[in-house]
This record gives C-alpha cells, sequence and structure tokens, in this order.
C-alpha cells in the first residue's frame, strides 16, 4: 500500500468514528495486571495474567507455568508467558491446549452483529515463542455458536513479531445484550487431530470443531524448553489497525476487578473485612467489592488457617470454615460467614474483624469470570 494509500486509510478510520473514544474492546491487552501471581498450573488451566485464561480438553499429565513477564517490544513493559514444567508426553486427537480472553455480550453491541450493517473488525497482537510454525487463532461468538479461525505464523524463534488479523463482519446471530460471554479470542498452543483434520474455518459459520485449527502444526507442550508470550492485545471495530490503546494502569486494574478482586496476600495482618460475632463460635463479616462485580461471585479462601478472626479484646483465634453467606454481592458489599470459631469463646454482638495471618497464602478472593 502506497503512503497516500495508507494515509487515506486512516483518514476513513477516523471520520467513521474508528478512533474517537475508547477504541480496544479487550480488558488488560498490554498485560498490566496480575492479581494472582505466578501459577503452576496442573494440566494447564490458570490465568496467566488477569482476563487471560489457559483451559485444556483432555490433557493429563501437562503442568503449565503461567506467569507475566517483563519480556515485551518496544512500548510495552509486560506480557504473559506460558511455559512447560511438565510435558504431556503424547498429544492425543481430543487433547488442546489454548489461552483464551472473553468478552461480554453488552459490552460489544457497537459490533452490530447479526444485521445488515455488521462491522468487520481488527485484531492486533505481539507473540513470540521458542517454537516456530503455523498456530490457529479462532473468534468465537457463544451466543449463536459460530466461530471464524485463522492462521498466523511465527517465523524467527525467540523474537516479538506483530500480527494483524480481520475478522469479517458476520450478519448472522446479534450478540445478547447480557453479562455473559458474547465473544472469545482462542490462541491454539497445541491441537490433536480432531481440531485439526478439517479444512480451516475462514468465513462465520457453525462450529465444526474439525476446521478450529487446520493447518496449526506446533505443540508447545513437547519440550519443557518450550513457551510462548503474548502482549499488545487489541481488538477494534474497522479494517484499519490504529496504534495500540494504552490505558492507565489503575483503568486496567477496575476493569479487572469487575471478575476478579484479591484481599490480603503478603500483607501483614491486612484487614480483610469487619463484622459482629452472630454467636459465640461463628462471625458475619462485611467485605467491600469495588467495583460492582459481573455477577454474584464464587470465593476462594486461599489457605484457610492462614486467615483468622480477630476481637474486641486483640485475641486472634482460628476459623474452621468461611463462606459467603448471602447471594447480593453484586450490591458493593459481600457478606462473608466465619464459622466453627476454635476457642468457641467469642462474645455475640461483639464487634469483629477478619484478617490474614502474615503469610501470602492468607488471602480471600472472589470471582466473577466469564
Amino acid at each position: 500500500m502506497s503512503k497516500a494509500a495508507e494515509l487515506a486509510k486512516i483518514g476513513e478510520a477516523i471520520t467513521s468514528g474508528q478512533i474517537g473514544g475508547r477504541r480496544n474492546l479487550v480488558i488488560n491487552g498490554a498485560m498490566q495486571v496480575n492479581q494472582r501471581g505466578t501459577i503452576d498450573a496442573a494440566n494447564g488451566n490458570g490465568f496467566p495474567v488477569d482476563r487471560f485464561k489457559c483451559t485444556v480438553a483432555a490433557l493429563d499429565q501437562l503442568v503449565a507455568a503461567l506467569s507475566q513477564d517483563s519480556s515485551a517490544p518496544v512500548g510495552f513493559a509486560n506480557s504473559l508467558e506460558i511455559g512447560i514444567s511438565t510435558v504431556e508426553d503424547a498429544l492425543a486427537a481430543n487433547e488442546t491446549f489454548v489461552l483464551e480472553t472473553r468478552l461480554e455480550s453488552q459490552d460489544l453491541q457497537q459490533v452490530q452483529k447479526g444485521t445488515g450493517t455488521a462491522k468487520t473488525m481488527s485484531l492486533t497482537f505481539y507473540v513470540k515463542s521458542s517454537v516456530t510454525g503455523n498456530y490457529a487463532l479462532q473468534a468465537l461468538d457463544s451466543d449463536n455458536g459460530r466461530s471464524v479461525a485463522f492462521l498466523y505464523a511465527i517465523s524467527v524463534a525467540d523474537t516479538w513479531e506483530k500480527k494483524s488479523i480481520l475478522i469479517p463482519a458476520d450478519t448472522t446471530g446479534a450478540f445478547a445484550d447480557d453479562n455473559g460471554i458474547g465473544l472469545s479470542l482462542v490462541w491454539f498452543l497445541a491441537a490433536g487431530t480432531n481440531f485439526t483434520s478439517g479444512t480451516l474455518q475462514s468465513a462465520w459459520a457453525g462450529t465444526t470443531n474439525a476446521n478450529l485449527a487446520a493447518g496449526h502444526n506446533v505443540n508447545i507442550m513437547a519440550n519443557t524448553d518450550n513457551n510462548w508470550f503474548l502482549t499488545g492485545v487489541q481488538l477494534e471495530i474497522g479494517s484499519t489497525a490504529t496504534p495500540f490503546e494504552h490505558r492507565s494502569f489503575g483503568e486496567e486494574l477496575a476493569m479487572c476487578q469487575r471478575y476478579y478482586q484479591i484481599k490480603g496476600q503478603e500483607q501483614v495482618h491486612s484487614v480483610l473485612g469487619h463484622g459482629y460475632n452472630h454467636t459465640t463460635d461463628d462471625a458475619i463479616i462485611f467485605v467491600p467489592l469495588t467495583p460492582e462485580m459481573r455477577a454474584i461471585p464464587t470465593l476462594d479462601t486461599g489457605t484457610l488457617t492462614k486467615i483468622r478472626v480477630t476481637d474486641q479484646d486483640a485475641s486472634t483465634e482460628a476459623i474452621g470454615a468461611l463462606g459467603i453467606s448471602t447471594t447480593d454481592s453484586r450490591t458493593g458489599m459481600a457478606s462473608l460467614n466465619a464459622s466453627n470459631i476454635t476457642s468457641d469463646t467469642q462474645t455475640a454482638g461483639e464487634a469483629t474483624a477478619l484478617v490474614c495471618n502474615n503469610d501470602a497464602a492468607g488471602y480471600i478472593a472472589f470471582s466473577a469470570e466469564l
């Protein structure tokens, strides 16, 4: 494309509103936010960074090291890294290892999918790997069971490469206007023949597994020296990819906390919430959730022995169980029940607090992931 033609395309993007306002539909595309820390994920399931999740099908040996990394192309400070701690000895036909990010349906209405004015989308990202070859990538419309797939090549080992993909407009199947999964972007890292034996699904259609990764010819699970990095992920409306939209850490963190919030973790005796003793051996604890979460969350208590309650005489007591006691946690306040307090000498009605016991495993986390 000549320089004049390139400038004309950019001008077209500007006048059509493509680069006015917030452009990037992906959250945490620069891999800035990593609330969970490094994970050695049995069978490969887990989040290397917020909003990007590794998922597997049928694997039984893989252990993947999932982490945020400081390796990044110019203009970025972070990437996500997927390494291999334990190999999957053989790749069976029904096995897959993928990384995906999921977008809410209600945040995709401007795509106008399922209408006569449906929009093309541009996906750009930076990737590097120790394993060269062809990799498959899928865009999945979960509301309507429709997919389109692509191939991109990693040409040089251990070198950042920028990739650009045009996701065609789809006039069939509108995204629901709700908080469920609308669109998923899925990067294949390994795929068995059940997913590679067909013809690459290069146009939107009902999902056919055999067509999703046709042409994918790498398997990063085969060697503990293998790794794969990703950053600078941007999905925007229009056929012209624009420069990456950098957002502040605070903005990205707040958007990630709609899906996951963690309290405590490596803070000396930090207070997780306040409440009162309901009886002599259980307490009600209130924990603020800011911002409001996508849906009623589930609770992860970390290592329960590293969490305690403390009362007005400053004594701390172990608890036997901790769970969400109400179902209105979206309102900005979670109500927890700390039960089977070991001392059994709490005073009903007295104020109390939930604290972590000076240990990285002493945390509570709320998840409303898609």
